[in-house]
């Protein structure tokens, strides 16, 4: 669905884990820190902008 080899995922997960953002066993995704896992992210503010405009316009438009 990603379109990303599964030990580029496997490796950016072990990346994460390390960190103490997530936790990561079968591919089974738990978020500890969520504050510093979107600020790790770079494209975490962009999409959240865009989601919210696209919902508030579905809202209004109903």
């Amino acid at each position: 669905m990603l379109r990303v080899r599964r030990a580029t995922v496997s490796g950016v997960a072990a990346t994460l884990q390390q960190a103490g953002l997530i936790r990561y066993s079968r591919g089974k995704i738990t978020i500890c820190d969520r504050r510093s896992l979107e600020a790790a992210s770079k494209c975490y503010r962009i999409v959240k902008q865009e989601f919210d405009r696209l919902l508030k316009e579905s809202l209004n438009s109903v």
